[in-house]
C-alpha cells in the first residue's frame, strides 16, 4: 500500500539549511553537496508537524494523521482562483499548505468582491483555509533565496504565473531539482507551459472562450449559433475546473513518485502541466468526436442540452424570491421509463407510444414536450411541482439562490456548508473573532475529518513562525528583514 507519511527528523536541523546572520548572499541550501548527500539532507529536514494560526507548533492530532494527504508539504506560489483553488483541495485532505504572498497587498482576492468587517474579502477566508501565510517579496533577490530554501524542504510547488515567471526568478525546475530531487511542480496557466501561446497571460474568461465552452453556452439563433452574446456562467469556471486538474494532478504526480521509490528508481520529482483551455476541453463531452465524425458544430441550447429530451427549466407561479416573474424548477426527465412516468404525472399520456419511446424519438418532438411540461408547471408553485414530481420518481430540483442553499436540510444534514472561525485583529489592532460560513470538503471519504480547521488566515500571520521553525532565522534577522520589506 502506497503512503504519502515519510520519516522526519528535527524541524530545526539547520546544516546546510539556516540562514547565517545577516545577509546570506545567496547561499542555497546543500550547496557544494553531493546529489546523494543533498537527498540525505533533504529527508532529515522534512518536518511533518501541523501548525494552528493561534497555537505554533504541536504533534499531528490523530485526525489529521488519519488524512489521506498527511504528511505532504505543498508551497503555494499562486494568487487569485485557479492555484489557490488546487492548494484548498489538497489542504482540505491533510496536505500543509505554506502561502507565499507579497508583504503589502497579499493575494489580490483578499479585497475581490463583498469585503467583511476587517476589509478582508470573505472568500479568500474560504479558498485560504487550513493554509499558513507567509508574506515574502518575490520581486527581491533576497526574498526569492528565502522561498528558496523552503521549497527545498516541501514535496511540491504549486503555481499560476505566466509561464517562465519562476524561471526569471531562479525558482524553476532546473533551478531547484538539484537540491531536492522529489520535489513536483504543479503549474497551472491558461494555455499551458509549451506551444506558440504558451507565453501568453491567460484568464478563466478568455480561456473559456478558446475552449469552445462560452460558444455553447447561450440562446441559439435558429441556425445553430449565437443570437447575440455568449451567456457567461456567474463564476470564474475555468479557473475551478483547472484547480481541480491540479490537484489531481498532484496526486497522480505523488502516487507516481511514491512508486518510483518503491522500485528503486532515482527519478522523483515531476512536472503537472494545466491549462485552463485543456480543463475546459476535458469536459466537452462529445462535442470533438461529434464534429471529427459528423461534421457537426454543436451550437447553443438556451436552458436546455443538446439531444437529450425533455430537461430544461420550466415556470413556475412566482414565489416570495422571484417576485412577480416565474420562478423555475429543473426537471431531468429524459431516461425512457422517467419520461412515461413524467407524462403520466403532467396528464399527458398522448405524448408516450412509439413516436416518444426512446430519446433519439423524442429529440424530434422537443418543442411538444417542452411545450406541454411548461404548461403544466406554470400553473403551479416551485413545491407543488417538487412534491409532485417526487412522488412520480422523477428527478426535480429548485434553481435555488444562496440563501435557499445555505438553508437546505440536505446539505446542513450532510455537513455541506460549515461554519469557520476567523480569527484577525481591526483597525487598532485588537484581536477579533466570528464565524464565515462556506462550503465543507468533498468528496466525503468515509472515516475521514476533514472539515476545514481555520479560515484563511491575515497576511503573514505564519511568517515568523516559519522562518523561525523551517529556516532558522533568529530574532535579528527576522527584524531586519521586515525592516527593507523583504517579509511581513
Amino acid at each position: 500500500m502506497l503512503s504519502f507519511r515519510r520519516c522526519i527528523g528535527s524541524a530545526t536541523n539547520t546544516n546546510g539549511l539556516r540562514l547565517a546572520a545577516g545577509r546570506y548572499a545567496g547561499h542555497i541550501p546543500g550547496q557544494g553537496m553531493s546529489q546523494v548527500q543533498v537527498q540525505h539532507q533533504h529527508e532529515r529536514t522534512r518536518n511533518l508537524v501541523t501548525i494552528s494560526p493561534d497555537k505554533g507548533s504541536s504533534e499531528e492530532s490523530k485526525d489529521d494523521a488519519d488524512l489521506p494527504l498527511a504528511g505532504v508539504r505543498v508551497l503555494e506560489m499562486g494568487q487569485l482562483i485557479a492555484g489557490p483553488f488546487a492548494g484548498q483541495l489538497l489542504g482540505q485532505f491533510g496536505a500543509e499548505i505554506i502561502k507565499i504572498e507579497a508583504p503589502t497587498t497579499g493575494d489580490p482576492l483578499r479585497v475581490w468582491r463583498e469585503l467583511d468587517e476587517d476589509g478582508t474579502s470573505p472568500w479568500f477566508r474560504s479558498i485560504a483555509r487550513n493554509k499558513k501565510s507567509v508574506a515574502i517579496d518575490l520581486r527581491q533577490l533576497e526574498g526569492r533565496e528565502l522561498v528558496k530554501k523552503l521549497a527545498v524542504k516541501c514535496d511540491v510547488i504549486l503555481e499560476n504565473f505566466k509561464p517562465g515567471t519562476l524561471e526569471k526568478w531562479s525558482l524553476g525546475p532546473s533551478d531547484l531539482h538539484p537540491y531536492n530531487p522529489d520535489l513536483i511542480f504543479t503549474r497551472v496557466s491558461g494555455y499551458g507551459q509549451t506551444g506558440p501561446l504558451g507565453p501568453r497571460p491567460g484568464f478563466a474568461s478568455v480561456c473559456e472562450a478558446d475552449s469552445g465552452f462560452r460558444y455553447i453556452n447561450g440562446f441559439p439563433d435558429g441556425g445553430g449559433g449565437l443570437a447575440g452574446p455568449p451567456v457567461r456562467p456567474n463564476i470564474s469556471l475555468g479557473d475551478s475546473s483547472a484547480g481541480l486538474h491540479a490537484a489531481f494532478g498532484t496526486v497522480l504526480a505523488l502516487l507516481q513518485r511514491q512508486r518510483r521509490k518503491s522500485q528503486g528508481s532515482k527519478k522523483g520529482g515531476a512536472t503537472v502541466d494545466v491549462s485552463i483551455v485543456e480543463s475546459m476541453l476535458n469536459m466537452m463531452e462529445g462535442i470533438i468526436p461529434e464534429y471529427d465524425r459528423k461534421g457537426t458544430i454543436r451550437g447553443p441550447s438556451g436552458s436546455s442540452v443538446t439531444g437529450i429530451v425533455p430537461t430544461n427549466a420550466y415556470p413556475c407561479l412566482p414565489d416570495v424570491t422571484s417576485g412577480s416573474n416565474p420562478s423555475y424548477v429543473v426537471i431531468g426527465g429524459n431516461g425512457d421509463s422517467i419520461y412515461k412516468r413524467l407524462m403520466k404525472t403532467i396528464n399527458r399520456e398522448d405524448l408516450t407510444g412509439p413516436k416518444f419511446e426512446r430519446n433519439i424519438q423524442r429529440v424530434k418532438h422537443q418543442r411538444q414536450i417542452e411545450d406541454a411540461i411548461s404548461a403544466w408547471t406554470s400553473r403551479r408553485s416551485v413545491d407543488e411541482v417538487i412534491a409532485e414530481m417526487n412522488q412520480a420518481g422523477v428527478p426535480v430540483g429548485r434553481v435555488a439562490t444562496v440563501k435557499e442553499v445555505v438553508e437546505s436540510e440536505q446539505l446542513n444534514a450532510r455537513g455541506a456548508i460549515q461554519d469557520v472561525e476567523v480569527l484577525s485583529k481591526d483597525p487598532a489592532g485588537e484581536k477579533k473573532a466570528w464565524t464565515v460560513k462556506m462550503s465543507g470538503t468533498f468528496p466525503v471519504l468515509d472515516g475521514v475529518d476533514s472539515r476545514p480547521k481555520w479560515a484563511g488566515p491575515d497576511l503573514g500571520a505564519h511568517t515568523e513562525e516559519i522562518l523561525r521553525e523551517e529556516l532558522g532565522l533568529q530574532t535579528h534577522e527576522l527584524a531586519r528583514l521586515r525592516r527593507e520589506g523583504i517579509i511581513a
